[in-house]
């Protein structure tokens, strides 16, 4: 059960002009389960991404970067579950181009102007056969109210739909902006998340928008791990359809810094919601780092803790055996950190500082902050001014057994 996360409402989430989407249940793994959408893009719209840095990297990633690379004009993004068509070498490759072919027929447009994800089983042949044949259903389901239904048909081990509508006014008009992502376990993204999508209405230069797209992921997406794990899927995908009335060519475009801001609203809560369902987990932490020299080695301590499994354990059944955090802290790979300076705190109670158990701590006061759904743990390096946070689960026995029985 995810942690303190509702469901998207579906008529809360807004239709973004030149955005429609359309999806069905084309077979690919199981019978009778969405798993294959469509979205399609007004003509003119412009897309950025980050992906994974697995060198293990999935068929489509390696497309998507190639068709980045040549254009930032995008016309459709096809998205499949339950195959990754990764580690699945040159025939998952023209499983991919084949793929793009089919939507551009379909849409008129280039293959290069389709972008492909894919998410599932990794090292499984991708029956390409079945995904070309729901593609005319998703085409005739295409709507611009099909974000509830598209957040539904990306998931796997996901208990919960994922999705967030924002609008906002600028000097120069309103922007709507609407996302969708997926993910619960094999999360710990290293520039992007399992699957990620947010659109908007405004026209955003292409170098702007490649730089938004980076920044919002560092400032969400790459600030969450379940359990340590980077995939071979990672995909983060920013599209500006251009409808709107709303048009940003740099960064001193009157309203940049409100629409960058919420961009990164939206993002973290989709980014939040992959936390808190977790695989298994009960409950969702916030790991805040203050007092580093620079903000890398703040995040380090923070994904120390976070992909710590003694950690994370002990968080699951809320023993107060915070010396687990000491370690991590210790194994960040801060080579002259001097732990004499270090502060550890639980909620509001002081752990540790000078080196080791603070003296006002009491076992009691531990075992009772960690007893919350909702958890923060703060910690202080001493050694200078820049801080980070990472989000994060505990580990609990479904952890296992949804990993254990993954391909059955």
């Amino acid at each position: 059960m995810a942690v303190n996360l509702l469901p998207p409402v579906a008529a809360d989430l807004l239709p973004v002009a030149g955005v429609r989407l359309g999806s069905t249940a084309a077979g690919i793994r199981k019978a009778d389960r969405l798993d294959l959408t469509l979205i399609e893009l007004a003509a003119g719209s412009q897309v950025a991404g980050v992906f994974t840095q697995n060198r293990f990297c999935a068929a489509p990633v390696q497309l998507c970067r190639s068709h980045l690379a040549h254009s930032s004009a995008c016309r459709a993004l096809l998205i499949n579950t339950g195959n990754a068509n990764a580690g699945t070498g040159e025939a998952g490759l023209a499983a991919a181009r084949v793929s793009c072919e089919a939507v551009a027929a379909l849409l008129g447009c280039t293959p290069q102007e389709v972008l492909l994800f894919s998410t599932g089983v990794i090292m499984e042949p991708l029956p390409v056969e079945r995904l070309i044949a729901g593609l005319p259903a998703c085409h005739a389901a295409l709507s611009e109210d099909g974000w509830f239904t598209a957040a539904q048909a990306i998931m796997t081990t996901d208990t919960l739909p994922k999705a967030i509508s924002k609008r906002i006014v600028l000097p120069t008009g309103m922007v709507t902006i609407t996302g969708i992502a997926k993910g619960a376990g094999m999360i710990r993204p290293n520039m992007a998340t399992m699957l990620g999508f947010i659109a908007c209405d405004a026209a955003i230069a292409p170098p702007l928008l490649g730089a938004l797209t980076r920044e919002v992921a560092d400032a969400s997406f790459n600030c969450i791990s379940v359990d340590g794990d980077t995939s071979t899927n990672d995909s983060f995908i920013l599209i500006a359809s251009g409808v709107g009335k709303v048009s940003l060519a740099d960064t001193a475009s009157a309203g940049y810094g409100e629409l960058r801001a919420a961009l990164i609203e939206v993002a973290r809560h989709l980014a939040q919601a992959i936390v808190r369902d977790g695989e298994g987990a009960t409950k969702f932490i916030e790991i805040a780092v203050e007092g580093g020299r620079d903000r890398d080695e703040c995040r380090a301590v923070g994904y120390a803790i976070a992909q710590s499994p003694l950690v994370k354990t002990a968080f699951f059944a809320s023993d107060p055996n915070l010396g687990r955090i000491l370690a991590a802290i210790g194994y960040a790979g801060i080579a002259d950190l001097d732990v004499t300076g270090v502060r550890l705190w639980l909620g509001d109670t002081l752990v540790s500082e000078n080196g080791g158990r603070a003296a006002s701590y009491r076992e009691e006061d531990g075992a009772a902050a960690m007893q919350p759904a909702e958890i923060r743990v703060r910690v202080d390096l001493g050694r200078g001014q820049e801080k980070a946070v990472v989000w994060t689960c505990d580990f609990s026995y479904d952890y296992v057994r949804i990993n254990a029985d993954y391909r059955s």
